[in-house]
């Protein structure tokens, strides 16, 4: 499968990376359908071409597959999680936990909470307990009001049958805004809870480790600070992000990946859109810099967009048979993008030794992405949060099968 892979090292795309700029001081009801046609691939303009033993528009290996779709009618689906029963958990960012069960979409929520649905804020992300089969517990992360102003919140709720109650606040009072909120939940191999959270349109904050704005976290179950965090008492386990929307641990390293939107128009810059390899306790520069200048107080990314504006979301690695060609690659979600990326990494995963992007403009807005027990690749769309055309059946979720 990875044959192929080593034809195109040459091309080695963190070379499109250059040139990062100092940025100024900041201020103090589901139904089965005929599936949708076969990905077209947009290779990322500013690459060098490639030698790849696919025709161009080809995805690599020359796997074709088929998208289904699995739920329609809901509204702005932000994050998805599987439970062990085979049921489907779905947020939608109005404040319901919706669920998908023996293949139909329940019209009664499993919960509805006090959310502020302002701009990109309201009910986010979404995981379940490694031992959510015995305990039951469901982690959400939302904003809400506070004495007139916007925070957020991680919670724990308990799910008896199809409905959630028992809310337990594990993080509170997180800065918040109508965007920049962050907001991806994910359990990582080593049983903790980490979450992303935005700068709240406080750049400053970033560079603050007294702030939980502009960061990624790390928690333990009942929310209380791991005692192996890089920093002693703190829930920061990297910091200096501008808006990371998207966790992923590699299969094989174990090693953690984030998405992150960069600014557009904000200080005269665009786009910069990246993909991070995260360490933990390292800054990756939000607002010091932004691109990749090779400056040694901050980490650059391994990917970014240039020019061109992806606005990446969720995103998850392909694993198991189902999909073999695909195994071991990365593939996020892009909003105004209008796509799917995939992103092949070089076996160390310190690189992106290739990166496309599938299904351009054929779903609108892809927000999240996540694999499911079947083996098949989920993703949802976003057309209904006020910035995209939604379609009759919008928004959906839909998942990637082997073709034809």
């Amino acid at each position: 499968m990875r044959r192929w892979a080593c034809a195109i090292l040459g091309m080695l795309l963190l070379a499109a990376c250059g040139g990062r700029t100092p940025v100024p001081s900041p201020p103090a009801s589901p139904r089965a359908t005929p599936t949708a046609p076969a990905p077209t691939a947009s290779p990322t303009p500013g690459l060098p071409p490639a030698e790849t033993p696919t025709p161009p528009g080809t995805p690599v290996g020359a796997f074709v597959p088929r998208v289904e779709v699995v739920a329609t009618g809901l509204e702005v689906p932000w994050a998805l999680a599987f439970a062990p029963d085979g049921r489907i958990f779905v947020t939608e960012r109005p404040g319901r936990i919706r669920v998908i069960e023996n293949g139909r979409l329940r019209p009664e929520p499993v919960a509805v909470l006090p959310v502020a649905a302002v701009g990109e804020g309201g009910l986010m992300g979404l995981a379940l307990d490694p031992q959510f089969a015995h305990n039951g517990y469901l982690y959400v992360m939302y904003t809400y009001r506070a004495g007139g102003e916007l925070r957020n919140r991680i919670s724990r709720l308990t799910v008896r049958g199809n409905t959630a109650g028992a809310e337990v606040v594990l993080v509170d009072a997180i800065p918040g805004a109508s965007i920049h909120d962050g907001g991806r939940l994910a359990f990582g191999p080593d049983g903790k809870l980490y979450a992303t959270t935005g700068d709240a349109t406080q750049r400053a904050l970033a560079q603050r480790l007294d702030s939980l704005a502009g960061k990624i976290l790390r928690l333990n179950p009942d929310g209380s600070v791991p005692a192996d965090n890089p920093f002693p008492g703190s829930y920061v386990f990297s910091y200096g992000h501008r808006n990371p929307q998207g966790l992923a641990w590699h299969p094989q390293t174990g090693r953690l990946y984030s998405t992150e939107h960069g600014p557009t128009g904000e200080m005269g810059l665009c786009c910069l859109d990246e993909l991070n390899l995260i360490r933990p306790g390292a800054n990756y520069g939000w607002p010091v810099v932004t691109d990749a200048p090779g400056d040694p107080r901050f980490v650059d990314p391994i990917l970014h967009s240039g020019q061109e504006t992806w606005a990446p979301a969720g995103m998850a690695f392909v694993t198991g048979t189902a999909l073999a060609p695909w195994a071991g690659h990365l593939f996020f979600g892009a909003l105004r993008g209008q796509h799917l990326h995939h992103v092949v990494l070089s076996p160390d995963g310190s690189r992106v030794v290739f990166h496309e992007a599938l299904f351009q403009g054929q779903f609108g807005r892809i927000r999240e992405v996540h694999m499911g027990p079947d083996g098949f690749l989920y993703f949802t769309t976003s057309n209904r949060d006020g910035r995209g055309r939604p379609g009759p059946e919008d928004d959906r979720i839909l998942r990637i099968v082997p073709g034809p």
